[in-house]
């Protein structure tokens, strides 16, 4: 379980976020929602351990970020925003390297290797240079990356964005059958379509504070419309405006 509470970051006379608090659980997919700006990905980078809240903390299975960064990193399984890629390694390699920074034995890597590149359709890319990758191909490096240590907790930021129709697809039946497997799966992403379809709770992020949490029917509900897309926009211009 991933547990976040009372979140606070300032950069000098900025307020990115103030008291963020949410939950995301165990075998659910939990949608994190918020315009450019709103302090989503701020939100996310405390979660990762790449910046320390002024306030409040994140924790991995109860295991705080801030207090023992490694061990709790070792819980997670990340997909940022920057999705950098070594150009001269090959898919597989890029396992590899990842498999052993995670201290994992060769035989774990070769076995976990082959099953990602199995679930994620790399078999015709598995052994080529990602240099000239299509952005469809770089994803699925990336995530097969994010998933080589086994992670009971996977963080997605915008998994599919940039992404053709049918690796779009793949994505999006890999976040339901991690779910399946009983992981806690958090992800951002911008279409209301994949988060309506996807996600079991919604975190609605505005003006650097949580607005909205709940299931889709929740949040419909509460913002008193029908289209998903209508209550993102609705409560966030009213926190705006708050």
């Amino acid at each position: 379980m991933i547990e976040v509470s009372g979140l606070k970051k300032t950069f000098g006379d900025v307020v990115a976020i103030e008291d963020v608090s949410f939950n995301a659980a165990d075998a659910r997919v939990t949608g994190l929602l918020g315009h450019n700006g709103a302090g989503k990905s701020t939100s996310l980078r405390v979660l990762y351990g790449l910046i320390q809240p002024e306030t409040g903390y994140a924790k991995i299975d109860g295991i705080d970020v801030s207090q023992d960064r490694i061990t709790a990193q070792s819980k997670l399984g990340v997909l940022p925003d920057g999705h950098g890629l070594y150009t001269r390694l090959t898919a597989r390699e890029h396992l590899q390297y990842f498999g052993r920074l995670h201290g994992l034995a060769d035989d774990r890597i070769e076995a976990r290797s082959a099953e990602l590149i199995r679930m994620l359709d790399m078999q015709g890319i598995a052994d080529r240079r990602t240099e000239g990758f299509s952005q469809g191909e770089r994803m699925k490096v990336c995530l097969a990356r994010a998933l080589i240590h086994d992670p009971r907790h996977v963080v997605l930021d915008e998994p599919t964005n940039g992404l053709d129709v049918m690796t779009t697809r793949k994505v999006r039946e890999l976040i339901a059958e991690l779910k399946t497997l009983g992981l806690c799966v958090l992800f951002s992403s911008h279409l209301m379509y994949e988060v309506a379809k996807l996600c079991d709770d919604i975190v609605i992020i505005a003006a650097g504070r949580v607005v909205a949490i709940g299931s889709p029917e929740e949040i419909r509900a509460a913002a008193g419309v029908d289209n998903l897309e209508d209550a993102f926009v609705l409560l966030s211009e009213q926190a705006a405006r708050a």
